[in-house]
């Protein structure tokens, strides 16, 4: 009796094993823009004063501008659900005066400029029911260029002396939008 528990014991292991390699193999990629979460703090120990979290579309051979992040159509700056941004005090987004809270971020990308919106509406899938009667601010911010070529999409904070700039980069387009504290 033993015997028979033990065998089927290794047997079903090895059946799980098994199942969970080919579930695996099945669905390795699945998520091609993973999720990603950045954070601005003012100092190395303070706690967060924004918080940021998106998807990371890839380039795959293909351009910004005509493929990806199209020139003069609301984005949903990101992949799959809407990014969301949160301050945790009241800012000044590109000038713009801001309540604490959570918003969805949607971009508006152009060859020389892009504008940046924040809106009331949460957890939006895309920007397919973009609403802009909820849009709390929009901002318009030059687009530059770098060197270096960013294959996945990405959203990082420089500090400066008055709060910091988020960047968005993906190609070699950058975007910088300033956030004073």
């Amino acid at each position: 009796m033993r015997t028979r528990q033990t065998l089927f014991t290794i047997a079903f292991a090895f059946v799980m094993l098994f199942t969970n390699e080919i579930t695996a193999q099945k669905f390795s990629g699945l998520d091609k823009s993973p999720a990603d979460i950045v954070y601005f703090r003012t100092s190395r120990n303070a706690a967060p004063a924004v918080k940021v979290i998106y998807s990371r579309p890839q380039l795959k051979g293909r351009k910004v501008g005509s493929d990806l992040a199209t020139y003069g159509k609301v984005w949903r700056t990101g992949a799959n659900e809407a990014t969301e941004v949160t301050f945790y005090q009241d800012v000044k987004f590109g000038g713009e005066t801001v309540k604490a809270g959570t918003y969805s971020l949607f971009t508006v990308p152009g060859e020389k400029s892009w504008k940046v919106i924040l809106n009331s509406d949460l957890h939006q899938w895309g920007a397919y029911q973009h609403d802009p009667s909820n849009d709390v601010v929009t901002v318009t911010v030059p687009a530059g260029t770098d060197n270096d070529s960013i294959e996945a999409f990405a959203i990082a904070f420089k500090k400066v002396s008055d709060g910091a700039h988020m960047v968005l980069g993906w190609d070699k387009t950058r975007v910088a939008i300033p956030i004073s504290m």
